[in-house]
């Protein structure tokens, strides 16, 4: 493994990843879904483990001296059922170690590593929540699988077990920091991190998704609207942004702009968790929002200014959704771009994308982001924070 460097001024990256992970295997089917007489063959699920070997190759590639790994300790019971209530990590642990499946009739499944490799993603994002609270001048990124963002306190859901940007958040409450951010670019709306923080303000959650609503009236009531604010202490600090397909790199450029620089920067948090989901992509079959490499190189470059301005530089990466798992490391590479202030020259591809071929619409983006700029404007003033 490499060691991490300072060059030329550029940001070192400290990657938390257990070989554990690999592990996991949720049942294959049609596609996501049961498998049909209709289909001949099962394909695998799409969270493969591909998926993370691919990023691993990217970093190797891109940034030999520059990353160096750490392998994280799995949770603890303690720091999981901060978020997950313990009847539920009972009932996983138990289905696990009978050894897994589909769960009831959701896209959702494991088998009898899940368990474990949940404990040890959840660990990585705590790691590397830590990591950017002791000043550490490398960016901390957990590299997890499963991801997290849809796990709710007392079930499982979208391919996730354990939240880990809701166990690294309440990790750090727990060592005292007083507001955490967490922004979610993950094209699908962070459910369970909403759920875990609805009625509080100490933990901010800004989510940008596609308008994809409930999928499931158990497993994901969540709809992911505006209105869907938060309650009692928190309102006002669950800040949902539908977005329509098709957003693009200027789309969310621009909703940075208009309302995740304003609102993070008014709640000047301490630290800065991203579940960074590269499932925006022009080619993820999950989603088609069209965001290329340069577009999520935007994104990292634009966390770390805000980062900087508002948390003294304190900020993680968690890593969420991507599904076409060649993309993935086209868009993830952008990321690491933009938060370590540097180009990569590929090969063939140069600095391009190789899957962004179409353009975006960017007035529909336009009057989504008005709207959400509109209905979040009664609990934050855009006059003072714009």
């Amino acid at each position: 493994m490499s060691t991490p460097t300072d060059t030329d001024g550029e940001t070192a990256l400290t990657t938390y990843w257990h070989d554990r992970m690999l592990d996991h295997e949720p049942p294959t089917g049609a596609y996501k879904f049961p498998s049909s007489p209709i289909v001949a063959e099962d394909e695998p699920h799409p969270d493969r483990r591909e998926r993370v070997e691919n990023i691993r190759a990217m970093l190797e590639y891109c940034f030999p001296d520059e990353n160096r790994y750490v392998e994280p300790p799995e949770a603890d019971h303690t720091e999981i059922e901060r978020v997950h209530d313990p009847e539920y990590v009972g009932w996983l642990e138990t289905f696990c170690a009978d050894g897994g499946g589909r769960i009831e009739d959701t896209a959702t499944g494991c088998n009898g590593a899940t368990a474990d490799a949940a404990r040890y993603a959840a660990g990585a994002a705590i790691a590397a929540a830590e990591a950017a609270l002791d000043g550490s001048k490398t960016v901390p990124y957990a590299l997890c699988r499963p991801s997290g963002h849809h796990a709710q306190p007392s079930c499982a859901d979208g391919f996730c077990f354990y939240n880990n940007a809701a166990i690294a958040a309440e990790a750090a409450v727990a060592e005292g920091v007083d507001r955490t951010a967490i922004i979610d670019w993950d094209v699908h709306h962070g459910n369970g991190t909403q759920a875990a923080f609805y009625d509080r303000d100490d933990v901010l959650f800004v989510s940008a998704h596609n308008d994809h609503g409930s999928w499931h009236d158990e497993y994901h009531p969540q709809e992911g609207s505006l209105d869907e604010a938060g309650r009692d202490e928190g309102e006002g600090y669950n800040v949902n942004v539908p977005l329509p397909p098709g957003t693009g790199d200027r789309g969310y450029d621009r909703l940075f702009e208009r309302i995740v620089d304003p609102i993070v920067s008014a709640y000047d948090p301490d630290l800065i968790l991203v579940s960074s989901g590269q499932d925006a992509g022009p080619a993820d079959p999950n989603a088609r929002n069209l965001v290329t490499r340069d577009g999520f190189r935007n994104l990292g470059a634009r966390l770390r200014t805000l980062a900087e301005k508002t948390a003294d530089g304190q900020f993680a990466l968690i890593q969420e959704g991507g599904y076409q798992t060649s993309h993935l490391s086209f868009a993830t590479l952008g990321v690491f771009e933009g938060v370590l202030d540097r180009r990569i020259d590929l090969d063939h591809y140069g600095y391009d994308d190789p899957f962004g071929r179409f353009d975006e619409p960017t007035a529909l983006v336009d009057e989504w982001l008005e709207e959400a700029v509109e209905y979040h404007g009664q609990y934050w003033d855009w006059d003072s924070v714009t």
